[in-house]
């Protein structure tokens, strides 16, 4: 795949499903601070959210009903247009297996409808967990997104999964243009080096945009080559909540952020912005 670098992507994930109070008091988890970060995000060029919901005990939910209060209230300030914050759900299999509920989100309408829904494009392990998503699954939720009109965001942490997503575009299930995270660091998955990174590159579909994670340990390093290869990261708390690799600094996400706008002014790479992100992903708001 020939790579082209017409302003790097940066793919805020504020939350997640992992990070809890009790690890980090600096995790945003109800919808009101969910919001104000997203928000406060935009300073530092963020183009797309990767939203994760809590519920009140800040425990993970697939509520539409919270979906919407959090992408209601980021769009109340940010506007519904073009150059509005891409805004991502998640359908993901750690907590749920009915469909219903893991694409619930997907349901959402108007100007709560979002942009973008997570896809994760196989089963994998975690340290002390599963995300369980069998071939019917994914076909369905891919298949409920085409429906809707919302581009799926597709996950993948290893490069058997970027061949499913080839093999669901044979399908008719997935339509280019195409948004990847490249996902490096799991236990269990692509481990985070440039070997690897350059092996899922060159396997990527033509006409696909990406970015690129690193769990833990891994986000600054693979955050940075995603930089400078002209793709774009994705970077917050839900990967990662220590600021360095010693483990005594417990990160903020504004934190996280400001270091990637300084990486990006110190080797002079444009970042996209959400108009330029929507154009090359076919979002663009009919605004009637």
């Amino acid at each position: 795949m020939e790579i082209k670098n017409p302003g790097i992507i940066i793919n805020f994930t504020p939350t997640g499903m992992i990070p809890t109070k009790d690890m980090t008091p600096l995790v945003p988890v109800s919808p009101r601070e969910i919001i104000e970060e997203v928000l406060e995000a935009r300073k530092y060029g963020v183009s797309m959210v990767h939203l994760h919901a809590r519920d009140k005990e800040g425990k993970p939910t697939f509520s539409k009903r919270i979906y919407k209060e959090i992408i209601d209230g980021i769009r109340e300030v940010d506007g519904y247009s073009n150059n509005s914050l891409i805004l991502g759900v998640s359908t993901s299999g750690r907590h749920w297996q009915e469909f219903e509920k893991r694409a619930e989100c997907l349901a959402l309408v108007g100007k709560s409808k979002p942009d973008m829904g997570s896809l994760t494009l196989s089963s994998l392990n975690f340290n002390r967990s599963a995300s369980i998503n069998s071939p019917d699954m994914i076909q369905k939720l891919a298949g409920k997104m085409l429906e809707r009109g919302i581009k799926p965001e597709l996950e993948a942490f290893d490069v058997g999964m970027i061949n499913y997503a080839k093999y669901l575009h044979t399908k008719g299930l997935l339509k280019p243009p195409f948004y990847f995270n490249l996902i490096f660091g799991n236990i269990a998955c692509a481990q985070p080096n440039i070997l690897n990174l350059g092996v899922m590159l060159a396997e990527l579909p033509t006409d696909s945009l990406w970015a690129v994670a690193g769990i833990g340990d891994a986000q600054l390093k693979m955050n940075l080559n995603g930089i400078i290869n002209g793709g774009g990261v994705r970077i917050g708390l839900e990967d990662n909540i220590w600021f360095t690799p010693e483990r005594k600094v417990l990160a903020t996400n504004m934190a996280f952020l400001q270091r990637i706008k300084e990486f990006c002014d110190l080797f002079q790479i444009k970042v996209a912005s959400p108009e330029e992100v929507r154009g090359r992903l076919d979002l663009n708001i009919d605004l009637g």
